[in-house]
Formats: structure tokens, sequence, C-alpha cells
């Protein structure tokens, strides 16, 4: 397995891309999930080895794995013994993903046991290793399987948090195995940054606003915008799987499935995304304000959908919502935010008084955040795509360009400058 000198060895090789990767798949029944990831793996250019335990195979057959695969699969140490693969796989591996990762295989692996094909390999592997948990929530909080995880981590694995939600039978808890294209977005984040999860945000709160707000005119109409909310969620998704105690404040997001260990509250309105931030900013340590909030609202709310015709509107009247990124820092001020860290996002057009850059900075300096994330917008651009850039402006005069990369990589770098704000 890799220790955390070859993290940081593999970490600071420039533009290396993934291309070959080992799945090893424990034996539990979200094995069948594994499917899923080794094809969008495999679909997305990647040289995929499958290496299940045998147990393993008591839920999934061999032949599925080598189909899906395109490679031949094994799981005990003998087997093509003049390749030596125990030793081979895990010294050509550019990343290792463990789905699903049992109680027993993590014991094992944490143990640096090497009793089958997968333990071997992950003790020859030098590049990133990714443990996906899937168990019973028993099992996932028992004393001992935490002092495993923290061996691994110690070891310089990644060990994503599990999601919540239903288990084997009518069990419900943490414990489940995320989604397979959850992992993959946590998988592509490594391939572009190979340190971009470290543990720094434990026992740390974190509330992330995501998605467009909806201010309706009727039933059937609303104000809003193109937001996506993937920016967002892809904040939260890595704010958890660094430690953090997320809580996710959506608007509009397209029916995204929750990230997991991410509580998610759901609104639709300004006024809405007001209230609930500023219950759940109390004690929070960060407040991230990704969210496109509207800035204006119908003043009169049809009962009935608005119809061509008599009665139509000649024009909507339109009032201010609230500017909740203001409000924060203002409450901050006034001592009932005491010590919270304040992020703002700014999607921004030049035209004709400036460019982006030059809206940018007299935003921040409007809002009196500490840390404002601008995004330059417009077609193909920031909002409904799943790659983004753009600047870090700080309060303290700082600019930090944030290249082109998935929207998990920019949440990454906006999470690194977070966190000297938090200690």
């Amino acid at each position: 397995m890799t220790t955390p000198h070859h993290a940081r060895e593999r970490a600071n090789r420039p533009g290396r891309a993934v291309t070959r990767i080992v799945v090893g798949v424990g034996g539990g029944i979200a094995a069948y999930k594994s499917c899923a990831l080794v094809r969008r793996f495999t679909e997305t250019g990647h040289e995929v080895r499958v290496i299940p335990t045998r147990s393993a195979l008591e839920f999934v057959g061999k032949a599925t794995f080598e189909a899906l695969s395109g490679n031949p699969v094994n799981t005990g140490v003998f087997a093509d013994v003049p390749e030596v693969p125990h030793v081979r796989l895990g010294q050509e591996a550019d990343l290792v993903v463990i789905a699903p990762a049992t109680a027993d295989l993590m014991a094992r692996a944490a143990q640096g046991r090497a009793d089958d094909l997968l333990t071997a390999t992950l003790l020859t592997a030098r590049c990133p290793v990714l443990f996906v948990p899937a168990m019973h929530t028993e099992m996932w909080e028992h004393p001992a399987t935490q002092e495993n995880v923290a061996t691994l981590r110690r070891h310089g694995a990644i060990v994503m948090e599990p999601a919540h939600g239903r288990l084997t039978g009518a069990d419900t808890g943490a414990g489940r195995l995320p989604e397979p294209e959850e992992i993959f977005a946590l998988t592509s984040l490594l391939s572009e940054r190979a340190d971009a999860i470290p543990r720094d945000l434990e026992g740390r709160r974190v509330v992330v606003t995501a998605g467009g707000t909806r201010e309706p005119l009727d039933p059937v109409r609303f104000l809003g915008n193109r937001s996506s909310g993937k920016q967002g969620y892809a904040l939260a998704r890595v704010a958890a799987q660094r430690g953090a105690q997320v809580t996710l404040i959506a608007g509009n997001t397209i029916g995204m499935a929750a990230p997991a260990a991410v509580e998610v509250v759901n609104i639709t309105t300004a006024e809405q995304l007001k209230t609930a931030v500023d219950k759940h900013a109390l004690g929070a340590d960060a407040v991230i304000m990704a969210a496109a909030v509207a800035d204006f609202r119908p003043v009169n709310v049809a009962a009935a959908k608005i119809k061509k015709g008599a009665g139509e509107p000649n024009s909507i009247e339109l009032a201010k919502t609230p500017d909740i990124l203001a409000g924060l820092v203002q409450a901050r001020r006034d001592g009932q935010l005491p010590g919270t860290a304040i992020v703002g996002f700014a999607a921004e057009t030049g035209d004709e008084h400036g460019d982006v850059l030059t809206h940018a900075r007299a935003k921040l300096a409007r809002k009196g955040c500490d840390l404002l994330v601008v995004n330059a917008v417009g077609e193909g651009k920031a909002f409904e795509v799943d790659h983004n850039d753009g600047w870090l402006l700080g309060a303290d005069g700082t600019e930090i360009a944030l290249d082109h990369g998935s929207k998990a990589l920019l949440a990454s770098r906006v999470l690194d400058a977070l966190g000297p704000l938090l200690r």
C-alpha cells in the first residue's frame, strides 16, 4: 500500500494521467455496483484489472469482470506465476480502488497481510489507493474497524466516508457503498491531483450552499438561473471526504444524488435559503456560498396560472431578495458567528465598465467575505458543465488563478485556501 512518502512522490509528478487502474472487489452484496464502476473506467479509456477476493466471486462471477474489463481475473498468487502478478500489478498501477471494501478486507490490509492476490497487490502499490467501505452500520462503527481505517490512513491510503441509506434487508444507516458515479468523481479528482483529499478538515463543521433559487411568479412559472449545483455538490463531497461534517443547502440541483456523508437541506427560494443558512451557520467553522441566488423576486405571486389574453400583465414588479452573503459577514461583525470563515462566489461577465476581475474585486470589497471564487460565465462556461476555472480572491489582496479542470479539482483548491483561515 502506498505510504505518505510515496503518495507525495506520486503527487509531485506533473502531468501524469491515470491510465492503469486496479479495481479490488471485496466480498459484500455491494460487489454488484463495482461492475458499473469498471464499465465507467473502461469507457473513459482506462486499462482496468479487476482483482476480486474469493468471497466476492460468490456475488459476481469471474466471467462478468473479465467481460467488462477485457482482462483476465484471478484471486490467488499462484495464477500466471511467470508474470509475478502479485508484484507487477501493484507496481504498474496508477490508481488502486477497492470497492466495496469490507470490514474483513480492510482489517487484512491494515495488518499488511498478503494472503491473496488483492492484499499482495496492495503491498506493492506505490500509487494512490482508495478504499470505499461498505458494511452494516454496526460493523462500520465498531472500534476495531475504526482503528483499521485510521491505520490505513496513516499508511497513506484514502478511505472514503460511506454513504447513509438502505443496507441489506430493512436496515438503514451509515455503511452504504456510495454510488459508482460518486466513486468515479473522486477517482477522477485523484487522477488530476493525487494529494487532493487530505484529512485536514476533521472536527470541522462546514456549510455549503448549491444550485439556483427559484422565485415563483405563479404555480407554473418562476424566475431562476442556469446554475446546476454541480460546483456546490463538488465542494460538499470533497469537504466531507477531507473529514468535515458537512451540511449542504441545495436549491435547484437537477435531481443530483446527495453526496456520501453529507446532510442535505432542500430549499427553493432565496428567502428559504436565507432561513436555512442563518440556522446552520451558527457554530459552523466555515460557510461556502456557492449557490446562485436570484437577485430579484416577483412582488405579486398569482394563485392561478397567468394565461394569455385578458388579464395578462403588462409588466412584472420585482423586489430585491436578501443579500445572504453580506448578511453573514454582518452577523460575524455583530459577534453571532465568531471565527466563522466565509467564502463567496461570483459569476461575472465583462462590460463597458470593466472586465470580470474588475467587477469581482469590487464585489469582494463590498461583501467583506474572506475569499471570493470568481467564475467568468457564458455559453459553456461555469453553469451546466462539469468543468470550471476562474480566480480565487482573498480579503488580504491575494489573487490566485484557478486552472481549468473538474469542478472537484476547483473545490479542492478552494478548500486548500480555506484551511489557513480555520487554523
